[in-house]
């Protein structure tokens, strides 16, 4: 019971152990996992993402590979799964021939962590190989002196399996005279020997044929066999004899082919044909045999093939000897490759970055790196270096894997790119040496502001410049690259003179121009302080301030303002306006004496401010002057008697800027000898201030008036001219010139009334009337006129086609005949009118003409009539009377023609 608890703890403790070191081994980047050969491609061989904490996105994303220095890849990573998968299929004994232990090497990379991890793959033997010797029938010949118990090496099988499924045993079979020994070799081989238990006797039997049979240890076993002749002979008393029991040889691996290794020698003491001796390979693996041939008449072994170290460095196999009677002797061979510096280093880049941010920290992992050299010793001694000019170094990671990481900032405003070679060289004589180089960019990071070009700007403009106007520009860079160094410029906040500054200037974002946004004046504002940003496109956003110092430049736009004496239209009005412009002096003044003095100023500034007066207009030339530049008006000479009272001087005040403005002052000066003579002077200039000024002023208002009466009566003129002329051409439109309407009326059909003709008949029609009168309809019955006019044709017409009678329906000319409000025709015992036909209507509607005509007359005569009736009630009664005695001729006319309107009047409502 004890015993089971001590076994029970010791298997817990192995158990933890185990654990231990898997973890162990895990930590530290190494896997290890064990798949048998043979299996078939896709088999699984170890859950890899569980193993090492990776996700799966990562895996689907591609960022996790499997790589190995074999150009054929045995293994491969499941992208769902995670899981380490075969590849291809895989034979042990084709990979590991000599190797106990096959394993299998690869490397996990992880290429977001720059990362790699080792995995090892024990690959394991399966009993896939059956025991093979290399010469199916083998024939012996012994002579049949040959003593008891003597012992005859045989050919060994061969099992490239390993292990268990190996080779394990010999059996033979066949014969009595031979037994079977197996002795076991240096390296723990089996060597088959047949052994002679029973003396031979060519009489009896001259052929003895024997099986030899080779068995692994596989389950189930596999068998090999070879057939084995003995042929016995005569005596031969001696056998061959090596030189030396075993030959060592050392070449290099760059050895020519065809070189003499190493001759093997071995000497018989018969003579004849029993000493004769020839050499052959007795036991050599497939490799060995492909390299190397044997002379079997001298022994030279020579190579037949290049010697490869990094494949095999040593070769083991016996040569046998043999004489003519087929006796024997064995050497074993064994040739030893050395290495030579032929292969030269070997840098496989296994993830490497090709873009890295300027603010990557400290020994952030550009690139990884695996460097191998298959040469051994110091030729296999690689040593990696970087170059020194770069922001990089070189740093162990996992066994031949190597980490290219930063050793210090980076500024991509320095170098954007880098391309960084990486050297090997083993420790050859002479070395070799390989490199690799990898190209790095470096991004951008808004690291740096905007820099403007100067410290600060300064412009001039002038004042009363346009709106809109370009002040200046102000420029800044940005060392970053792309979309961080996309400067836009924008005004820093402030007020001027209590509005807004962008009321003033505005800069243009993407230009930096600065504009003036209204017309500036010096005389309000000589100075304008502002501040411009530049800001880059970058997040968070970098920024920087500039001073902008604008001057407003005077320009000449003020004329000069004469504050004494004081301008007519501030100085009032009366006798205070008569005063305050007279300047008094003494007629004793002496010359140079001060009279006055102009004062003016000019709200302009330097040069446009200077002011100079000069005398323009006086009263009296050379009895005054003006100081050049005081403005003083002193006397150029003594007053003499002679000289006015009064004197009007006119002074000009000019400026100095390009061009000048100037400006005027009067001034009046009287000259008086005492004060009595002074207020006299002073009394009549205030009496002609005041006084004249009224006659003016009424005079004027009456030209006012005058010129506008006229202009009225002129207007008033042309409209009558153009509506006279209107009616005119109306007239023409509604009667053409042409029209021979009324002629053939006899002139007794009209009566003048007020100079126009008039027809003296009536008629009965029904007309209808629209805006334009050639247009109008008029309905004309025959048998409902009342005295018609006869309708005649026109002299240069033909007569009228009903005959000579008078066309139905025509009146007496006298309408006197007809009795009043009675139509002819209307009475009891009167015949109904026939029908008018078609000429009738054709004289209608020829008449429709005339009838237009004589209504648009009587309707102008009886506007006319109702004028002149409105006169005459408003004459006085004498030029009533005078008018009256000058028509007493007419009176009898103008009451016959009332009579007969009553007339028309009364027969037009009878017919209607």
């Amino acid at each position: 019971m004890c015993a089971a608890g001590r076994r029970w703890g010791r298997r817990q403790r192995a158990l933890l152990w185990a654990v231990l070191l898997a973890a162990w081994e895990a930590a530290w980047g190494q896997l290890r996992y064990s798949v048998p050969e043979e299996m078939p491609k896709g088999s699984f061989v170890g859950d890899v993402a569980k193993d090492l904490g990776l996700q799966l996105t990562e895996i689907r994303d591609n960022a996790v590979r499997v790589v190995s220095e074999s150009t054929t890849q045995y293994f491969a990573l499941h992208g769902k799964t995670g899981h380490l998968v075969t590849a291809e299929r895989i034979d042990r004994e084709q990979l590991c021939r000599l190797v106990e232990k096959c394993v299998l090497r690869c490397e996990l990379i992880v290429e977001g962590q720059m990362q790699v991890y080792g995995i090892e793959v024990e690959i394991t033997d399966i009993n896939d190989n059956a025991p093979s010797f290399r010469q199916a029938e083998k024939e012996l010949r012994l002579s049949e002196m040959t003593a008891l118990g003597s012992r005859f090496p045989l050919a060994e099988a061969h099992d490239p399996d390993w292990g268990q499924n190996s080779l394990q045993s010999y059996e033979l079979s066949g014969d009595e005279h031979f037994s079977l020994a197996v002795q076991a070799g240096p390296g723990g081989d089996q060597r088959p020997e047949l052994v002679l238990a029973k003396a031979l006797d060519r009489e009896e039997a001259a052929f003895h044929k024997l099986v030899l049979r080779a068995s692994d240890g596989g389950d189930p076993a596999r068998t090999g066999t070879a057939r084995i002749r003995v042929t016995v002979l005569d005596a031969n008393d001696n056998a061959p004899v090596f030189s030396q029991a075993e030959y060592t040889v050392r070449v290099p691996e760059d050895v020519p082919v065809g070189s003499t290794l190493v001759t093997v020698t071995a000497t018989d003491a018969d003579e004849g044909l029993n000493g004769k001796v020839k050499y052959s390979f007795h036991k050599i693996s497939d490799r060995a045999s492909e390299h190397f041939n044997l002379d079997s008449e001298t022994g030279e072994i020579t190579v037949k093939d290049d010697l490869d170290f990094e494949e095999i460095s040593s070769h083991e196999f016996e040569v046998q000897a043999h004489d003519g009677g087929e006796l024997s002797d064995t050497a074993k061979v064994v040739i030893t490759v050395t290495d030579v510096n032929d292969n030269v280093p070997k840098i496989s880049v296994r993830s490497a970055l090709n873009e890295i941010s300027e603010d990557a920290p400290l020994e952030t992992v550009v690139a990884l790196l695996h460097v191998q050299d298959r040469d051994s010793g110091e030729n296999g001694d690689v040593r990696c270096s970087i170059d020194k000019n770069v922001p990089f170094r070189l740093e162990k990671s996992y066994e031949d894997y190597y980490r290219v990481v930063t050793a210090r900032e980076l500024d991509r405003e320095q170098v954007s790119e880098y391309n960084v070679t990486v050297r090997a060289a083993d420790g050859g004589s002479p070395a070799l040496q390989s490199s690799a180089v990898l190209a790095l960019r470096v991004l951008d990071v808004n690291d740096n502001a905007p820099v403007f070009l100067e410290e600060r700007y300064s412009a001039r403009l002038a004042e009363n410049n346009a709106a809109g106007a370009l002040v200046l520009t102000v420029r800044a860079t940005d060392a970053d690259w792309g979309q961080n160094a996309r400067v836009r410029y924008r005004l820093a906040e402030g007020r001027v003179r209590g509005a807004p500054l962008s009321s003033y200037v505005s800069v243009q974002a993407e230009t930096g121009a600065l504009y003036a946004l209204r017309s500036l004046d010096y005389e309000q504002l000589r100075e304008l302080q502002l501040c411009v940003r530049a800001e880059d496109g970058g997040a968070p956003a970098l920024s920087s301030n500039v001073s902008v110092r604008l001057l407003i430049v005077d320009e000449n736009d003020n004329a000069p303002q004469v504050l004494y004496p004081a301008p007519a239209a501030a100085a009032g009005s009366g006798a205070a306006a008569a005063w305050s412009g007279v300047e008094l002096a003494p007629r004793w003044a002496e010359a140079g004496a001060l009279v006055a003095k102009v004062v003016a100023v000019d709200a302009d500034a330097g040069q446009n401010a200077w002011l100079s007066y000069e005398l323009a207009k006086a009263t009296e030339p050379g009895l005054f002057r003006v100081g050049l530049h005081s403005g003083e008006v002193r006397t150029a000479r003594s007053p003499l008697a002679r000289d006015a009272a009064r004197h009007s001087l006119l002074v000009l005040v000019r400026d100095h800027g390009r061009p000048a403005l100037s400006a005027t002052a009067t001034l009046s000066v009287v000259l008086a000898e005492s004060v009595a003579e002074l207020l006299a002077e002073l009394g009549s200039a205030a009496h002609e201030a005041a006084a004249p000024g009224e006659p003016a002023a009424s005079l004027t208002r009456w030209l006012v008036l005058a010129v506008a009466a006229v202009s009225c009566l002129f207007v008033a003129f042309l409209l009558l001219l153009l509506a006279l002329r209107l009616r005119r051409c109306h007239r023409q439109q509604l009667l053409p010139p042409d029209s021979g309407a009324l002629r053939g009326v006899p002139v007794s059909h009209f009566v003048g009334i007020d100079g126009v003709r008039a027809f003296l008949q009536s008629y009965s029609h029904d007309v209808s009337l629209t805006a334009d009168s050639r247009k109008s309809h008029l309905r004309f019955s025959a048998a409902s006129c009342c005295d018609t006019l006869p309708a005649r044709p026109p002299p240069d017409e033909p007569a009228p086609l009903l005959g000579d009678g008078d066309p139905a329906g025509a009146l007496p000319a006298d309408p006197a005949s007809v009795p009043s409000g009675r139509a002819p025709g209307a009475g009891a015992g009167a015949e109904p009118r026939p029908k008018p036909g078609p000429v009738e209507r054709g004289h209608a509607v020829a008449a429709v003409s005339r009838r237009r005509l004589r209504v648009s007359l009587l309707a102008g005569a009886e506007r006319r009539w109702s004028r002149r009736r409105r006169r005459r009630r408003v004459l006085p009664p004498q030029a009533a009377r005078s008018a009256g005695a000058g028509h007493s001729g007419s009176g009898t006319a103008s009451s016959s023609s009332r009579s007969e309107r009553r007339r028309e009047a009364a027969r037009r409502a009878g017919c209607v």
